[in-house]
């Protein structure tokens, strides 16, 4: 039986602070030490969050603190080195998304962590929302028949509102800034969790009033997925006035979409609300640590939406590296799915700079 503490190391002082770490804890680690670029701003964040080290070097982290698992949740373009230094270590690597910084780099990040024999995850937390988790049940079980058609929209005003406060590396490229892998490397899998492999996209990449650095705030795609199915895919965080959301699939006996926090489905009976089913709840929050930063806006809203669901994650990844029974039904997103999502991004991002042709996307035998 594995021995009940695990210890685990932070990599990043930014998402690492404010989720990782609360949600490490509240599925049971041990944060062991925090790991940053600036040895004395990495000191006072680890002092707020209570972590007892500080490094500047993984894998003198690693060695002075016998950690089994490492947190990444640096700038992706990091990532691979970060993670190739833990799966050497043999430790487990639970990396933030997006997951790499093209499809190449994450199919070696992918055979490092098979030839090590260690878990591997992705931060794809929001697989565990309920609601995510209810359409995904309900379409594997047939409930609007052969999924067909479908809508995927958001236009928020995260970039608008808090663009002084996103940090630089966001706004750069070279770093793996910019909405599409911040929040396209979600959507990408939410499609893939509910529907499939993607076969085809073509996509535009755009900025609406981001105005730091070259990167984009919003894009637009239609693809197709091995099944047939069609859809459309358009998110912009740099709209101004209220959010405006629109998840709809269409199938051969009924549609499921989300209205609001509820989800939905129409079908030859008529329409009415699913209803969240036990096993797929999430448990009560870990709290907030005593880190300053959880008192800003942008903190606020954004840690509220993401700490119940990381903290699934951290527990189905806890029972993955003790070998306990499940603690969730919902399967949680590996290096292997972080490969598949890195190739519908990288052929986004050739699609844009093909202006808008189509790309096929090679599957593996």
């Amino acid at each position: 039986m594995h021995k009940q503490t695990i210890p685990a190391l932070v990599v990043g002082t930014g998402f690492g602070c404010r989720t990782q770490i609360p949600a490490l804890r509240g599925a049971g680690f041990e944060v062991v030490g925090l790991i940053g670029r600036d040895a004395e701003r990495t000191a006072q964040r680890a002092a707020a969050n209570s972590v007892p080290m500080t490094f500047t070097d993984l894998e003198q982290a690693i060695r002075e603190t016998g950690a089994e698992l490492v947190a990444i949740s640096t700038p992706p373009n990091t990532h691979g080195p970060l993670a190739m230094t833990a799966l050497a270590r043999g430790c487990h690597v639970l990396c933030e998304k997006p997951f790499a910084r093209d499809a190449g780099e994450a199919k070696a990040m992918l055979e490092a962590a098979q030839s090590a024999g260690t878990v591997h995850l992705i931060g794809n937390e929001f697989r565990f929302m309920p609601q995510t988790a209810t359409i995904a049940r309900a379409i594997a079980e047939g409930m609007i028949g052969e999924p067909r058609l479908g809508s995927f929209v958001s236009h928020s005003g995260f970039v608008s509102a808090f663009e002084d406060d996103i940090p630089d590396w966001w706004f750069d490229p070279c770093q793996g800034g910019g909405w599409l892998g911040a929040s396209g490397s979600h959507l990408v899998d939410q499609i893939r969790f509910w529907l499939g492999e993607f076969t085809s996209i073509s996509a535009t990449l755009s900025t609406v009033s981001a105005s730091r650095g070259r990167v984009e705030d919003s894009f637009s795609a239609r693809f197709t997925l091995a099944n047939g199915f069609e859809g459309t895919i358009q998110q912009c965080a740099g709209a101004f006035g209220p959010p405006a959301d629109l998840t709809r699939i269409c199938g051969t006996q009924g549609t499921i979409w989300l209205d609001g926090a509820t989800v939905r489905l129409a079908d030859g009976s008529g329409e009415r609300e699913l209803p969240i089913p036990p096993d797929l709840a999430l448990p009560v929050p870990p709290p907030f640590s005593d880190d300053p930063r959880h008192s800003r806006p942008e903190w606020q809203v954004i840690a509220a939406a993401e700490i119940a669901p990381y903290a699934q994650l951290c527990r189905v990844l806890r029972a993955a590296i003790t070998g306990e029974g499940p603690v969730s039904p919902v399967k949680p997103a590996d290096f292997a799915d972080g490969v598949a999502h890195m190739a519908v991004l990288d052929a986004i991002r050739a699609s844009a700079r093909s202006a808008g042709a189509r790309q096929e996307l090679q599957r593996d035998p």
